[in-house]
């Protein structure tokens, strides 16, 4: 299964298509009604993996969000997860109550369920469409805060009983955020100082520990009664920003380990759904994910970013890209084991509403965005720098590649102008290794390794990506020319400078 998952991403990459509807439809092909005929009804189950995968998922897309885009972005993120919420609740629970005759209690669960965007279904299409970096940033932002509010309404409109005070239920929500978040930045914190400063015995150990410290920020969060999703969020964006030894590697792992939970958590809800059964809830999920997606989801992004005067284009971006995945599905299995009253029909109506949504608006988004006329600015590619502490030598070892786009082509080794305590030791070109002299030129492709002292390892690595992205006069001139520049800590200019005519010199 693991193997014809794996062949899937590339017809999705080719397609366009999120890869969620392969693995919904393999799940479904070998499931009753298919191929496999396999007979699979635990709810109970089925929400317990597709928690802890939601986990792993929201700490890979943590660890992939850059600090630097989502900063900008973050409180439009916030009142999206928070008052879009809100409205997209409102409206869409009206819509399935007047439009499709469900009972209150039963609308207010599906409005519910659907208000979330998916982290998973966002990550994987937003990073292959190349968006400015604010609506990127506040995509993704808020796809990894709005699970727990919804959650916590989810469980409170499940629940048996009625609720009799509103403003209760807004208060629990607003104390597990407040919760969750002081958990996972503290997490986060703690976790990044304790790799930056231990040097484990292998390299391996570092992508185990990162995970290790983000799965420990939810179950932190879940014990002091707030929210461990965004614990883990909040704790994963910290350590991915935190410039952690190995920090490539501790990407690739937990990009593999969120590849395998979309794979068992979407197989899974393949199988947990009757194909027999959903003929009868077609038109009534496609009606309700209508309104979802030009009327409840526009309003929440009206009324959201209405303080933020972001243009309309954006905000129509940001209306279209509000991708539902695995998360309502996921959700959808609440009700079903609090033993809701048709909550077989709800769990349908959100299937059936994901998939057909899904398939218009993930292979449209290219196409608005062109139409639009949003697309990414022309920014100098970053660095990929990976570090790993050489711990008897003080030292640490920076690996560098020099990509396509970057402003360090065309540089000179003495013009890095690093400071005094680091050096370039080597270059490898073309698979061949050298030395390099001061006046050795830099090139796309290239991979340098530098050597740099405990003092200076965070001003060497800040020049090395302040000259990538302002060439050999940044620091002069700012760095790629934006507000956003990295450049040498103060103070610390004329060092360099001087430094750098001593090596020229020599």
């Amino acid at each position: 299964m693991l193997l014809i998952a794996v062949a899937a991403v590339r017809i999705s990459s080719r397609s366009g298509l999120p890869s969620l509807l392969l693995y919904l439809g393999i799940g479904v092909a070998i499931g009753q009604d298919g191929i496999g005929n396999i007979a699979f009804d635990n709810a109970e189950l089925t929400r317990v993996i597709g928690y802890a995968a939601l986990v792993v998922i929201l700490a890979e897309g943590g660890l992939g969000t850059k600090w630097k885009e989502v900063k900008p972005a973050l409180p439009a993120a916030i009142v999206l997860s928070t008052v879009g919420v809100a409205v997209s609740v409102g409206v869409t629970a009206a819509a399935a109550h007047y439009l499709v005759g469900l009972d209150w209690r039963q609308a207010l669960i599906i409005g519910a369920v659907v208000s979330s965007t998916d982290a998973a279904a966002v990550f994987s299409v937003l990073r292959k469409v190349p968006l400015p970096s604010r609506v990127t940033g506040a995509l993704e932002a808020e796809s990894g805060f709005n699970d727990a509010p919804v959650v916590i309404l989810v469980v409170a409109f499940s629940t048996a009983g009625p609720i009799e005070h509103w403003y209760v239920l807004l208060g629990e929500i607003a104390l597990e955020l407040a919760i969750g978040t002081a958990v996972g930045i503290a997490v986060g914190f703690v976790g990044a100082y304790g790799l930056r400063h231990v040097a484990l015995p292998a390299s391996g150990l570092y992508p185990i520990a990162v995970m290790a410290i983000a799965v420990a920020a939810y179950a932190a969060g879940a014990m002091a009664h707030g929210s461990g999703f965004l614990a883990v969020y909040l704790a994963s964006m910290i350590l991915g920003n935190a410039k952690l030894p190995h920090a490539p590697a501790n990407r690739g792992f937990a990009e593999g380990l969120g590849w395998i939970a979309q794979i068992g958590m979407f197989v899974l809800l393949g199988l947990l759904v009757t194909p027999h059964d959903l003929v009868n809830d077609f038109w009534p999920a496609v009606v309700i994910g209508l309104v979802l997606t030009v009327v409840a989801r526009p309003l929440a992004v009206l009324f959201s970013l209405l303080p933020f005067r972001i243009p309309w284009q954006e905000q129509a971006l940001m209306s279209w890209a509000g991708l539902r995945g695995a998360v309502p599905i996921v959700l959808a299995t609440i009700p079903m084991v609090a033993k809701v009253e048709g909550s077989e029909r709800i769990f349908n109506i959100v299937f059936v509403l994901v998939v057909v949504y899904t398939l218009i608006q993930g292979p449209t988004l290219p196409w608005l965005a062109k139409a639009l006329k949003l697309g990414a600015s022309s920014d100098a590619s970053d660095l990929g720098v990976e570090s790993a502490p050489l711990e008897r030598l003080r030292g640490h070892l920076l690996s560098v590649a020099i990509p396509e786009g970057s402003r360090m082509h065309g540089v000179e080794v003495a013009e890095l102008r690093l400071p005094a305590g680091a050096a370039v030791t080597l270059v490898v070109r073309e698979e061949k290794s050298f030395v390099p002299g001061p006046a050795t030129v830099l090139r796309h492709g290239d991979e340098l390794l530098v050597v740099a002292t405990d003092p200076v390892r965070d001003a060497t690595e800040r020049r090395l990506r302040a000259v990538g992205q302002g060439g050999k006069l940044a620091g002069w001139l700012g760095t790629g020319g934006g507000s956003t520049a990295l450049g040498p800590p103060p103070g610390t200019e004329t060092r360099f400078h001087r430094a750098g005519q001593r090596d020229a010199q020599r």
